[in-house]
């Protein structure tokens, strides 16, 4: 006797698709949030030491030349920065948002220069503070 098969088809149902559908739709909608929230810490990770490094070397050169620099460029012109680095959040080096020294407080009273710099974007990030205020 011959074993009673299928109509000899082999396939899935439309059942078994659209359970394996939900399935995979479910994961993505988890995962994809998850990502963006990860690419967003390492942009934030970035800005953080982006600015160290800036505020490191504006605070070197005013060290050095007993004067603050008026642009972030000067920076890149004395070689303190081969470059100047990308603000991630803005996506451009020319963003940053300088903040010049009150004339009469830096260590030049003639030519007040950069005193810090801060991020030029105007989202807020994960901790809820505006990466204009880093």
């Amino acid at each position: 006797m011959e074993p009673c098969t299928r109509s000899g088809k082999r396939g899935f149902t439309l059942i078994e698709i659209m359970i394996v559908m939900t399935i995979i739709s479910i994961i993505v909608s988890i995962a994809v949030p998850l990502y963006q929230k990860s690419l967003l810490r390492a942009k934030e990770s970035v800005l953080k030491q982006n600015l160290f490094t800036i505020r490191t070397m504006i605070d070197e050169y005013t060290y050095d030349k007993q004067k603050a620099p008026q642009t972030l460029q000067e920076l890149v012109t004395e070689g303190y920065l081969r470059q100047v680095p990308l603000d991630p959040m803005t996506g451009s080096n020319n963003s940053w948002k300088t903040i010049m020294e009150e004339s009469g407080s830096g260590t030049s009273q003639t030519e007040p220069g950069i005193f810090d710099v801060r991020s030029g974007s105007d989202r807020t990030s994960l901790e809820g503070t505006p990466y204009s205020d880093w």
